[in-house]
């Protein structure tokens, strides 16, 4: 039998998935690793603790019972996007790595935005915002000079693991798109984007596709896992690229809906010319030559653990959505927006907060519950709106993560986006997804699309239910004039926050 291997890093823990020729998954494992928040709206890792758990969990697949490991044939990798770490000449991280969900760049994006002005979508077809790496990379220069001058390198953080792993540096597209350095539709180092803020083309790793073999396993590193150095080492791929390629999102027609911490409406795109106004993300996939368009909320399932964990902290979440089924759409004419973060799309804004609109004495905890799982929905439909008027033909969406596990969440998506909601039987999400990137790279499949067809499996379809989706169009038009109406409320109560 073989076996590839799929390494899912994120932001909290890294997980492992060895899978057979028949995409089931014979053994998993995981490391968990800490957050460092040094100052407010910080968030740093440390790049070598990526690494130790990356190395541990491939041991523990590499020993598990009735896995010859000699059979593994490559691994590959999904990672959390937009992470800089940055290298000096001898390859050494010279600070902890600043991640995906790190604000302190504002003044950063500015900067961007005046320097680049309109070019900036023309090239990178996405907009300056915290998250991105190119921020970051700007932010050390300006206040630790001393450390910037001594890198000579930037990696994302997935490829740092790749790199200790092989000793070979590479970026994949999927990755890259993701830095606000490449040129997304020309698939190369934007040279005018370098120059405008004074970096060198040595500065940025050589380019390669997802599936791209770059390398095998240092001889230290096979005996510290357990396998053998022939195993073919995969560039991998962004953790939403890699997501997408999981629930078999490969093609124009079929969208995701992934429901994790932040939440996720991720399109398949052709054509690299689409423009949606920088309204949306609009990224390289993980398969060649492919695109993908992509929203997301910030606080989605967030939003429902916050509720559990404020009000019912004592409780299982099936114990505090016991009921809500009985609730009508509408939570008895309760709205709640996810703001609890800030919000991305469509409203790129870091200052706007949550809030529950129409709480009278009627309701009762389970209202409140639906109206947080309503507001998720509706946040994530903003997405699917703006994919609509953009001329995208949203039908069929296929859902991951948190709000896949439970089938009233499911009807609800399939109700307010209007479309059918397709389940998957074998949901393992990005880990799925680089370890697909690894069948194929190893030459088990003649292309992503004939791996999807083995590996990924549909389960329950939710069709929408007429009379629910004449219901939330009218809600979902009124939970659509919060955000403008508690814009300048929320500025004023910003002084009052601890």
């Amino acid at each position: 039998m073989s076996y590839v291997i799929g390494i899912d890093l994120g932001t909290s823990a890294v997980k492992a998935l060895l899978l057979n020729r028949n995409g089931s998954v014979v053994a998993e494992a995981s490391r968990s690793y800490g957050l460092l928040h040094e100052h407010s709206g910080w968030s740093e890792q440390l790049p070598d603790d990526w690494v130790e758990g990356t190395i541990a969990a491939l041991r523990e697949l590499a020993s598990a019972v009735g896995v010859n490991a000699s059979e593994v044939e490559g691994i590959s990798f999904s990672g959390q996007m937009h992470g800089l770490v940055l290298l000096n000449k001898e390859g050494k991280p010279v600070r902890n790595a600043i991640l995906w969900n790190d604000t302190r760049t504002t003044e950063q994006c500015r900067e961007i935005e005046r320097v680049l002005g309109s070019k900036l979508l023309g090239i990178t077809r996405n907009p300056a915002l915290e998250g991105f790496t190119l921020p970051k990379i700007l932010w050390v220069r300006q206040h630790e000079p001393e450390v910037f001058a001594e890198g000579s390198l930037f990696l994302l953080p997935k490829d740092y693991v790749r790199y200790r792993l092989t000793g070979e540096l590479h970026m994949d597209y999927s990755d890259a798109a993701g830095t606000l350095l490449l040129d997304v539709a020309g698939k190369a180092w934007s040279g005018e984007v370098l120059e405008a803020f004074g970096l060198p083309a040595s500065f940025c790793p050589p380019l390669v596709e997802s599936h791209g073999h770059v390398g095998n396993l240092l001889p230290d590193i096979a005996e510290r896992t357990g396998l053998p150095a022939s195993v073919k080492i995969f560039a991998g791929g962004a953790d939403n690229a890699c997501g997408a390629i999981g629930a078999g999102i490969l093609s124009e027609g079929l969208t995701l809906c992934s429901i994790g911490t932040s939440g996720v409406i991720l399109s398949y795109e052709n054509d690299k010319d689409k423009d949606f106004g920088g309204k949306v993300h609009f990224f390289n996939h993980g398969k060649q030559d492919g695109y993908y368009a992509m929203g997301v909320t910030l606080a989605a399932g967030y939003s429902l653990s916050w509720f559990k964990n404020t009000f019912a902290p004592n409780e299982s979440f099936d114990e505090l959505l016991e009921g809500v089924d009985a609730v009508k759409p509408g939570a008895g004419g309760l709205l709640f927006t996810p703001y609890l973060v800030g919000e991305r799309t469509p409203h790129a804004d870091a200052s706007i907060r949550a809030s529950f609109i129409g709480v009278d004495g009627s309701h009762e905890r389970i209202h409140f519950a639906r109206a947080v799982m309503e507001g998720i929905t509706f946040s994530l439909n903003e997405s699917v709106d703006l994919f609509r008027a953009a001329g995208k033909k949203v039908d069929r969406i296929i859902s991951i993560g948190g709000g896949a596990q439970n089938p009233v969440w499911l009807q609800m998506q399939a109700d307010i986006f209007g479309a059918a909601v397709v389940a998957l039987e074998n949901e393992q999400g990005p880990g799925l997804g680089a370890a697909m990137l690894a069948a194929y790279g190893s030459g088990w499949f003649g292309s992503l699309e004939e791996c999807a067809n083995k590996f990924v499996k549909h389960a329950a379809v939710y069709e929408p239910i007429e009379a629910n989706v004449r219901a939330y169009e009218g809600l979902f038009r009124l939970y659509q004039q919060v955000y403008a109406q508690t814009r300048s409320l929320n500025e004023g109560l910003a002084a009052y926050r601890g």
